[in-house]
């Protein structure tokens, strides 16, 4: 049985509810790992590069050796890439809004003509 639900994600992968997965094989290689840092306190993190480490322990590490020694830096966070869930191109329609909410967009105030139209009515 196709799992169905009000996400369109959900559906266009047809998952199936009765099959079993498979865990991954082992990789011959180190993950790859996010890198986060904060520059002061009170200010967002911000995504700085990758390391490629064995461990977690170890990749904090790397990411304190590779981009903390540069310049100023009060916090780092380490996440493997595999735990980052990203959108697909194909899931444009979940980010679409309304075409009523035209005054929320600037282009559609016209103000240079509205000013043209005063100084006319002004000189006139």
């Amino acid at each position: 049985m196709i799992i169905q639900s009000l996400d369109p994600r959900v559906n266009r992968s047809k998952i199936d509810r009765e099959k079993e997965f498979q865990p991954l094989e082992q990789l011959d290689q180190f993950e790859t790992y996010e890198v986060f840092h904060q520059k002061k306190r009170g200010t967002q993190h911000q995504h700085v590069g990758i390391v490629h480490a064995p461990n977690h322990e170890l990749a904090m590490m790397f990411a304190k050796e590779q981009y903390s020694r540069r310049g100023q830096c009060v916090n780092l966070w380490v996440v493997k890439t595999s735990d980052v869930y990203v959108t697909d191109y194909d899931d444009a329609d979940i980010f679409e809004t309304t075409p009523e909410k035209k005054h929320r967009d600037p282009e559609s105030y016209k103000v240079m003509d509205r000013i043209q139209a005063y100084k006319e009515r002004q000189n006139a």
